[in-house]
């Protein structure tokens, strides 16, 4: 690390070896403990490429004692080699230590609002409030680097096949992306708003519309959206890449390529080797319940509807007259759960769905649970074969309607993977799902809107447009799910002005409506557009997945709270009267 030589420094605080013995260095970080064993007083220095202790006696261990935990120290001292004993073979540095010779404060630290050493539970408001000094904790910090390494990564095995990477711009025109824009007003265009991207989708069409064929960005992008683990309000980004000439398939080997060189670079875990399973999103929903499967959990969902098509049991032939259905979850098992156990998973699905939940538990000496009573020996025969049961095994049903009854089943079978050690372990299990629907009811409406991506090609094109109902059109639109995570979403395009026209149509926008919201997009398309396709990653959930984090604040280093808050900075905050009046603004607060 010679080009990090300075007045400062000589080595990093996670350089020095036993190579370096006697050695007179200069290192500077900052004080992350102190340690006073008899006046001999030692600290540990700490600097992003690690940490280095040092020790001093006498007069220097006096002023090595005086300044506080945090403050910025430059020390300069000899290399010398631990004792065997006192070697810490955890530490990079751990055989070594630096005598002091010299003591100089850089920067004296206040009394900090919380400890950087060690987690002591610190109110989050207050963490996020000096996010600075919690970015100094070594889990967080090697997070942060985690996730440049990755997005370096990203880029060299993009360039390597062959993408281009352009920047497209943050101040655009509002769209119907599916989440609320954020959006700036204009101080020169009275009454008219930009909105911030809530992805680059229209000007990485362009781009191909223009001639560039493979295109990529790590792009920032900006949704009004409410907070949850996996997902970070405001703002995000994503690994957003288009290519022309393309079918379906030929992006889905694109990012089989990317991800099985990505993965391995940073973990261990064994990869699912491409071509990845390709589950339809109808399937996917059918078997696990949710269009995020978990693969690493070999429990699926069956349809058992017509085991008990004549069950006089009162639960199942209601859901059965009411247009629903019943379903269950087969689970091996060698030893059955607890009764305590049982009680507890129909409280928590209840809890979770609304929904009642049944089981019954197979062995040698026939069947009982919850239903036993009012299962007939012919439906538990019926019910084996259908599950393929054939040893002891758990049969967890439920009844009602699809909706509720599979998302309920699907969450299910993740709490039974981990609650009975059956989910894989150390394993990236990765699926395409294709084939979403274009077009679904809007609940509060009655009226058509878009699933997903407006400008998705359906499948079928314009005939599929004229004659069929908009319910039943599918579009090509596939995502990437990796151990329950959606990790990318896209779709091969609609490059015909003719179809879109017709698309946009469908949910009730005018030709003029869509040459409002779309015209350069539209304009360009009648000037010769190439068959193009593509996709965006979060950059985010793979660096959280890859950090082994279960949130997604953990791997950025200015998240905002949940509710939208940036602590740190003050953000959103309230703006002057003049600038309002630049931007031709009037504030309405909301009635208390």
């Amino acid at each position: 690390m010679s080009f990090l030589k300075s007045t400062y420094r000589t080595h990093t605080c996670g350089e020095l070896r036993a190579e370096h013995v006697g050695q007179e260095v200069v290192i500077s970080g900052w004080l992350l403990r102190k340690r006073d064993h008899g006046g001999l007083v030692f600290i540990d220095l700490r600097d992003n490429y690690g940490l280095t202790q040092v020790i001093a006696s006498g007069e220097l261990g006096q002023e090595l004692q005086k300044p506080r935990v945090e403050s910025v120290l430059r020390i300069r001292g000899t290399v010398v080699a631990r004792e065997k004993n006192l070697i810490n073979s955890k530490l990079a540095t751990g055989e070594i230590e630096v005598k002091a010779t010299s003591i100089e404060v850089l920067s004296a630290a206040e009394v900090i609002p919380f400890q950087v050493a060690e987690d002591d539970n610190a109110p989050e408001t207050t963490r996020l409030t000096y996010r600075f000094l919690e970015l100094r904790r070594e889990k967080l910090h090697r997070n942060i680097l985690l996730k440049n390494h990755i997005i370096r990564a990203m880029r060299e095995i993009m360039w390597s096949m062959n993408f281009n990477e352009f920047q497209t711009p943050i101040l655009t025109s509002s769209s119907p992306e599916g989440a609320r824009d954020f959006i700036v007003p204009s101080r020169l265009h009275p009454g008219k708003f930009f909105a911030l991207p809530q992805a680059p989708q229209q000007f990485k069409q362009l781009l191909m519309i223009s001639g560039f064929d493979r295109y990529f960005q790590i792009a920032p992008c900006f949704r009004d959206e409410d907070a949850r683990a996996d997902r970070s309000p405001g703002e995000f980004y994503q690994l957003d890449m288009e290519l022309s000439y393309v079918e379906q398939e030929d992006v889905m080997r694109v990012n089989e390529n990317l991800l099985t060189q990505l993965f391995p670079r940073f973990s261990k875990g064994r990869m699912t080797d491409a071509p990845f399973p390709r589950l339809r999103y109808d399937d996917a929903m059918a078997r696990y319940g949710t269009d995020k499967p978990d693969l690493r959990v070999p429990l699926e969902i069956a349809n058992v509807s017509q085991v008990f098509a004549n069950s006089e049991f009162r639960v199942f032939k209601s859901a059965l007259g009411t247009l629903g259905g019943i379903w269950a979850i087969k689970m091996s098992v060698s030893t059955p759960p607890s009764r305590k156990y049982y009680d507890d998973a129909v409280d928590w699905f209840q809890k979770s769905c609304g929904q009642g939940l049944a089981y019954l538990s197979f062995d040698e000496n026939g069947y009982k649970g919850s239903i036993g009573k009012f299962v007939s020996a012919s439906e538990a025969d019926a019910l084996k074969a259908a599950l393929q049961i054939s040893g002891p095994a758990v049969v967890w049903l439920a009844a009602g309607a699809e909706k509720e009854i599979l998302s309920g089943l699907g969450r299910l079978r993740v709490k039974l993977g981990t609650d009975f050690n059956l989910t894989e372990k150390d394993a990236w299990r990765f699926c395409w799902v294709t084939d979403m629907k274009f077009y679904e009811r809007n609940e509060d409406t009655g009226g058509i809107d878009f699933v997903h991506n407006p400008f998705s090609m359906p499948q079928g094109g314009m005939d599929a447009l004229l004659s069929k109902n908009p319910l039943d059109i599918y579009a090509y639109q596939y995502d990437i799910v990796c151990n329950g995570y959606e990790l990318a979403s896209g779709g091969i395009r609609n490059h015909l002005p003719q179809i879109m026209y017709k698309a946009f149509e469908i949910v009730g926008y005018s030709k003029a409506q869509v040459d409002e919201k779309f015209g350069g997009m539209i304009k360009a398309f009648t000037y010769g557009a190439p068959p193009h396709g593509g996709i965006a990653l979060g950059v985010d959930r793979i660096a959280m997945l890859l950090a082994n984090e279960e949130a997604i604040r953990e791997v950025i280093a200015f998240p905002l709270t949940q509710t939208a808050e940036d602590l740190l900075m003050g953000a959103p905050s309230p703006v002057s009267d003049k600038q309002l009046r630049e931007v031709h603004i009037e504030v309405k607060m909301p009635p208390k």
